[in-house]
């Protein structure tokens, strides 16, 4: 069976500049690709994670400049979380309460510590400190130094009706293995890490369905180490559970297949290749904007369109 972590989380963001201010000043991460959404070439589509953008590190964002809020709901992803090493915490505490960041206080969860906190369109997001992350590669910035500095993502958590379907898609396509619960959460991982090996289920029963907008996120997508292992995924959706996927999408940096799962929630499968430096070297990733094939005749009417960042 393939072991597979997450790969991205997509989310719904307001006006680009805060977005892309907030992520790369306020968190430190990179941008790594500046590109436009490919099925809405006037609206940005921002890759933010580590250096190489590596899978499970990246957080990708629609900044939709006028996008009414979303609100939380059964269907959706309630909260992505970063990883940073066990002792950031204290950093991250003060470094939001300094930079007016709206946050709560440091959690327990499955033996770790975690600090949630929202971005400026409430997009739910959580730091938790990881034992061992300190030894693992670090994009830093004036500010935030390699102790302190995010590692890529630790997972997501779901809100669902019913956990138990969506834990079958986990654990038979994707080769996550139940790892507990705490009340109504019930945890998944696997170990093909480090980045992007958590999923937590959380149970509601009936509740309020998810609405979309800006702060929510739109999917969430598992990693696929080739276009085989992506196919033998998606046959199994169809042959154990009777979901079938979309085609097979380019989508320059990565190709992916999309299927809501049972839970409701946008689910993507994406290869691991090409990877974000393909169309720009890795020392210059994010500086220029990169737009695919079809668009680049319409570049400088896209330029004209596309808010400013500076």
């Amino acid at each position: 069976m393939t072991q597979n972590g997450l790969h991205h989380v997509t989310a719904i963001a307001g006006p680009a500049r805060r977005n892309a201010a907030f992520y790369t000043e306020t968190l430190g991460l990179r941008l790594v690709k500046k590109t436009v959404n490919f099925d809405d070439p006037g609206t940005y589509h921002f890759y933010f994670g580590d250096e190489l953008g590596r899978p499970g590190s990246i957080l990708t964002f629609f900044p939709w400049e006028h996008a009414a809020p979303g609100r939380l709901g059964i269907g959706e992803t309630q909260e992505t979380v970063f990883r940073v090493p066990e002792g950031a915490l204290g950093f991250w505490t003060h470094r939001f309460v300094d930079k007016g960041v709206e946050h709560g206080t440091i959690e327990h969860r499955f033996g770790t510590s975690a600090l949630p906190f929202r971005d400026p369109d409430g997009t739910r997001l959580a730091l938790v400190g990881v034992p061992g992350a300190a030894d693992e590669a670090a994009w830093t910035t004036g500010e935030i130094g390699s102790d302190v500095a995010i590692r890529g993502m630790e997972g997501v958590s779901l809100l669902l009706k019913d956990v138990a379907p969506t834990a079958a898609i986990l654990t038979d396509v994707f080769g996550f293995r139940p790892a507990g619960s705490e009340g109504s959460t019930h945890r998944f991982v696997t170990e093909s890490g480090p980045y992007g090996t958590v999923i937590d289920l959380r149970g509601v029963g009936e509740f309020l369905p998810a609405r979309m907008g800006a702060g929510s996120v739109h999917h969430i997508a598992f990693r696929a180490g080739s276009d085989a292992e992506q196919a033998a995924m998606v046959a199994r959706l169809g042959a154990n559970h009777r979901i079938r996927t979309t085609e097979q999408k380019d989508r320059n940096y990565f190709r992916s297949v999309y299927f809501r799962e049972p839970g409701g929630v946008l689910f993507e499968i994406a290869t691991d290749d090409p990877g974000f430096a393909v169309d720009e070297a890795a020392a210059t990733l994010g500086s220029t904007l990169k737009l695919p094939p079809q668009y680049e005749p319409a570049r400088a009417e896209i330029e004209r369109v596309l808010p400013e960042l500076a």
